[in-house]
């Protein structure tokens, strides 16, 4: 099965920095048409039926609606601080086609009525800033962004924040309170993004791939772009890959490639003709499957009803040897290190899930403590803050339940290190 390049359609074939290149290929098309007919805009991303593509799932076109029908100054974000363990397609965007994002970003602005942006850049992409400063300067230049954007009556600035390194400024409140010299850590919700953002003021916020969807609805048309991806779930997705295959790296497909085609055609399978034992999906944050799952359609709603997490769209494969206690223990130490330790929830429960994975890891442990890893983690879900905290303890939660047996070697038997 070939890729179906429609985020990606520029990526390799541009300079990236040139927007003289980019409209050369059809960009800023989708800038002119919003600025024509605005009305149109919200409208047609509403019919699209395009969602975030960051992993909160939530419809475009109703968030962008919330933020046009307020009143007062306006902003918009795009959320580059692509922080999610095992994921890496805005990296890819930003490299090679950031005009795409920035042009998506400006159609935002007129569709909702803000005349200022911010592109939240992730503190370890700082190999990303130059590439993403002389575009932005070279849109200025150009007047596609800038006091008459193309000519019009429109205003639109944006400006690069870099982040410091931090997980939860990708949760979008963290993200809000580092842009305006905060503490990065979460707000509580309500009042949300659309009415209450940045400085109190309605905000859309969107991640770098959502954005660049926007151009494509407004050029091919609502019932062009739901020609990919299926009924609930239109359009395509950047998919990382990564982990036991040999061909690791960002791909994109419609929405709904069955996980098979992912692993067999495109990854093309574990190296040294080693089993596939199962994947985690979704991120760093996602869920353990096991193999049996590889017919799965790979689109949010089939991956709920496997038992799975979409997600940020990311996938590491993992074969027969690779120990799955391990595994757990390694994504709790990460989110012990990442909480803001804002919520009780997720700073204590995090460590303290922590410290039962090493006592089972260490072949310890007992029946008891996998029952106090299953509370912890459920408490967690259901009290934490953010999304750290609710989504943390998924991993653990859903390696119990579908590769049980491993933890249970473990605690009888701890010279068993690959189960």
């Amino acid at each position: 099965m070939e890729e179906t390049r429609v985020i990606l359609r520029n990526a390799g074939k541009i300079d990236p920095v040139s927007s003289a290149q980019y409209a050369a290929a059809g960009g800023y098309l989708a800038l002119k048409k919003a600025i024509a007919t605005p009305g149109e805009v919200i409208q047609m991303i509403k019919e699209a039926g395009v969602r975030g593509r960051s992993g909160s799932d939530f419809p475009v076109g109703v968030k962008w609606e919330q933020v046009m029908n307020a009143s007062g100054q306006k902003f918009v974000v795009c959320n580059a601080d692509e922080g999610e363990p095992g994921t890496g397609k805005d990296r890819v965007i930003m490299m090679q086609d950031p005009h795409s994002m920035i042009e998506g970003m400006a159609i935002c602005g007129v569709a909702v009525g803000a005349d200022k942006g911010y592109i939240y850049l992730r503190g370890e992409y700082a190999h990303i800033r130059d590439t993403l400063e002389k575009a932005i300067n070279d849109a200025y230049d150009n007047g596609y962004i800038g006091k008459r954007v193309m000519n019009s009556a429109y205003q639109f600035d944006i400006d690069l924040r870099i982040g410091q390194g931090s997980y939860i400024c990708g949760e979008e409140t963290g993200m809000l309170e580092s842009i305006e010299g905060e503490r990065g850590e979460p707000r509580y919700k309500p009042p949300y993004p659309s009415s209450a953002g940045l400085w109190g003021r309605p905000t859309v916020i969107n991640n770098t791939e959502t954005f660049c969807n926007i151009p494509v609805i407004i050029n091919e048309g609502p019932l062009e772009y739901r020609r990919h991806g299926t009924e609930n779930y239109p359009g395509t997705k950047l998919i990382t890959l990564s982990g036991h295959v040999q061909n690791p790296g960002v791909y994109e497909f419609p929405m709904g490639v069955p996980i098979r085609v992912l692993f067999e055609e495109v990854s093309g399978g574990c190296p040294g003709g080693k089993k596939l034992k199962g994947m985690l999906t979704g991120g760093g944050s996602g869920a353990f499957i096991g193999a049996d799952a590889l017919d799965t359609l790979f689109d949010p709603e089939h991956c709920a009803q496997a038992g799975a997490v979409f997600g940020t769209g990311s996938i590491m494969f993992f074969n027969e040897d690779t120990c799955i206690v391990d595994l757990c223990k390694n994504s709790m130490e990460f989110f012990s290190k990442e909480t803001c330790g804002k919520c009780v929830p997720c700073r204590i429960g995090c460590e303290r899930m922590l410290e039962i994975l090493e006592k089972v890891e260490a072949g310890l442990g007992d029946e008891e403590d996998l029952k106090k890893l299953s509370d912890i983690g459920s408490y967690m879900r259901q009290t934490s803050l953010c999304g750290l905290g609710q989504n943390a303890p998924i991993p653990v939660l859903t390696a119990l339940r579908n590769f049980r047996e491993a933890f249970e070697i473990r605690l009888s038997d701890k010279s068993a290190l690959y189960v």
